[in-house]
């Protein structure tokens, strides 16, 4: 039976769409975890525990770079202090699963918003709907390189921020393994999220949800909220809370830019 115009759908077809959307994507994410099972080595002992490791690219990139600028060398590190361990019995067995259904999502993301933009497209007119490969282009090359700025940037200086901060040299880090791998997700997932803003803001404004000014009179609050994360994330130095912010403020200015764009598209 031919699908039904968009306008003659009931709200029970929207429903029924949306509901194949997420099984189509959840099958999508899981056999991308399923392919990862045959690298999980790599995944593991390369990948995911590679920011623990002193030889880490980010910490040698900052060692270097830090010692050219006559800078702190809080990232001239020659080991870590602590280790990670494993409490519970079926602790591994738990984290190697949610490691490898976090690379199917990441792997599988541009599906997901293909998906999302079968979903979306009936309600675009008709020139909006020829910008399909664009829109999952754009949208998937922002959250792969919000997930390797998390990756590449955030964990480290977490990483290196709770090796080196201590109350007292009686206390030892022992980290358990959930906490290490909750870190890693949360701040791979959160970067790649974050970068998807101008994505988020373009359609935003289309609806008329989000207007220039609106981005414009929040800004500040936007400012002290991401200096307050770099903050949080970083060592206790002007160097790395840069490092971090500069790239989630261009983000954000990059999003009122094309609020305006499209803005002035609307009115013409």
């Amino acid at each position: 039976m031919a699908k039904k115009n968009q306008n003659e759908m009931s709200f029970l077809d929207h429903l029924e769409d949306l509901r194949w959307l997420l099984v189509r994507s959840t099958l999508a994410i899981v056999i991308m975890a399923i392919a990862t099972y045959f690298f999980s080595d790599y995944l593991f002992d390369t990948i995911i525990f590679g920011p623990v490791r002193p030889t880490f690219t980010t910490y040698q990139f900052f060692c270097e770079l830090s010692q050219s600028l006559g800078l702190t060398d809080s990232f001239c590190i020659t080991e870590f202090p602590f280790i990670i361990q494993n409490t519970s019995m079926e602790g591994q067995v738990n984290v190697f699963i949610w490691v490898c259904l976090l690379a199917g999502f990441i792997l599988s993301f541009p599906y997901i918003l293909w998906e999302i933009w079968k979903f979306i497209s009936p309600a675009l007119y008709k020139n909006e709907k020829k910008n399909a490969k664009a829109f999952i282009f754009f949208s998937s090359l922002l959250f792969f390189i919000g997930v390797l700025f998390g990756y590449y940037i955030v964990i480290p200086m977490s990483v290196n921020f709770v090796a080196t901060f201590k109350v007292s040299d009686l206390v030892l880090n022992q980290f358990t393994l959930d906490s290490y791998i909750g870190l890693v997700k949360t701040s791979v997932l959160a970067s790649g999220l974050f970068f998807e803003l101008p994505i988020i803001i373009y359609f935003l404004t289309k609806l008329g949800l989000v207007t220039p000014a609106f981005l414009r009179t929040y800004r500040k609050y936007a400012i002290v909220l991401v200096l307050i994360v770099a903050a949080i994330v970083t060592p206790p130095d002007v160097v790395s809370q840069t490092i971090v912010a500069i790239p989630m403020l261009l983000i954000y200015e990059a999003s009122i830019f094309i609020s305006v764009l499209v803005s002035k598209n609307k009115k013409e």
